[in-house]
């Protein structure tokens, strides 16, 4: 039995620092429950990723919404806690334990005030000082080594998320940067500047997940979910190849599989560019190249709009914002948009297949700590 997206939607994100987490969250389910055509009495479970939202989370949302009695879940798996909460309504539905579920992406990370993300000290690794920007600019600095790259190359990735980000009212950032103003940029982790990390915010997505029978009784359009894939990660010890992700490079080839689709079919991906070397290095991961050939696809334009896969349409988490538990969530609602043809000035016309992946890390021996990986088909 196969699972259907039946509707989404989002907030801006922002700095909606006087907000709650039900404040964040409640319009956008609202939203997502009025355009699925179903009522609240019709959802039979609710799933709510979040990484800093506290106990309930989900409990303290639903209950301003009236909905009560159900299970709801709770998923923190870092910034793979909303696709985390995807996954896990998606097999809820197929394995037909539930007919509706309702899925929750919600974060608030203007409660920190600003820098680096807390991550948990008893961690070794952390207590040495490898929080996400140092540990993406590792990787930066090899990949300068070992690819056929350069610091432009890094900051390119910027500078097109900054230009599909310019056409998503959703978008944190909506102003274009050149390579140059993205390279002169503060330096935050050497050779990343400001310009190439992801911005801190708050933000909260919604989507109505159904059974295939629901899906057709109501006549709507939404998507199919092809795969839905979470993986975690596997300790290792010593060297760690910095330029492969083995837990996206496993759970892409699982949904490749399941989805019994190639990358080269997929008009749009929605990936975690939390730091721009992370597209670079997702490039390859997804299979939308050979390894060593990443920064050659960004410069020929196969990535952008117009491009043959068209790669964080909403400008990413780069121009999009980072809202952690909210940003897996996020991405179905990108793709949602595209494949019904509800994406305004960016959409990409004719869109049928679309892929989206998120990652959470922090701890020590891990390449992250989960992965997830949805691939998604235009259904009706």
């Amino acid at each position: 039995m196969s699972a259907y997206i039946l509707s989404g939607a989002m907030i801006p994100m922002g700095k909606h620092t006087n907000a709650s987490y039900a404040g964040l969250a409640v319009p956008p389910v609202r939203r997502a429950i009025r355009e699925s055509g179903l009522s609240r009495a019709d959802i039979g479970a609710v799933y709510c990723g979040h990484a800093f939202g506290g106990m309930l989370t989900g409990q303290r949302i639903v209950k301003d919404l009236g909905i009560g009695g159900v299970p709801v879940v709770n998923i923190d798996n870092a910034c793979s806690g909303g696709a985390s909460a995807v996954q896990a309504a998606c097999q809820a539905v197929e394995a037909g334990i539930v007919d509706v579920a309702l899925v929750i992406g919600v974060d608030k990370l203007t409660q920190f005030g600003g820098g680096t993300l807390p991550l948990v000290t008893e961690d070794w690794e952390v207590r040495q000082g490898m929080v996400m920007p140092a540990l993406y600019a590792m990787r930066a600095r090899r990949y300068l080594h070992e690819r056929d790259a350069t610091p432009a190359d890094l900051a390119a990735v910027a500078v097109k998320a900054r230009r599909h980000g310019m056409t998503n009212p959703f978008a944190q950032i909506r102003k274009a940067a050149t390579v140059e103003e993205v390279l002169a940029s503060r330096v935050i982790c050497d050779p990343l500047t400001l310009f190439q990390c992801c911005p801190t915010g708050d933000g909260a997505a919604a989507l109505v997940v159904v059974s295939e029978g629901r899906f057709r009784r109501l006549g709507k359009s939404g998507l199919r979910v092809r795969a839905s894939v979470l993986h975690s990660g596997t300790a290792t010890t010593g060297f760690r190849d910095m330029l492969r992700p083995e837990i996206t490079y496993h759970s892409a080839a699982e949904a490749y599989e399941v989805a019994e689709v190639d990358p080269k079919d997929l008009d749009l991906v929605e990936l975690h560019d939390a730091f721009t070397i992370a597209e670079l290095v997702y490039y390859e991961a997804l299979g939308l190249c050979k390894p060593g050939h990443s920064a050659a696809l960004l410069r020929s334009g196969a990535t952008s709009q117009g491009g043959r896969t068209v790669v964080n349409p909403s400008g990413g988490l780069l121009a999009k914002g980072h809202p952690v538990g909210c940003s897996g969530v996020a991405q179905v609602v990108e793709a949602f948009w595209h494949l019904t043809d509800q994406a305004g000035a960016r959409q990409i016309p004719n869109a049928r297949l679309a892929l989206t992946h998120v990652t959470g890390g922090g701890i020590s021996g891990l390449d992250h700590g989960a992965c997830t990986v949805h691939i998604f088909e235009r259904a009706s």
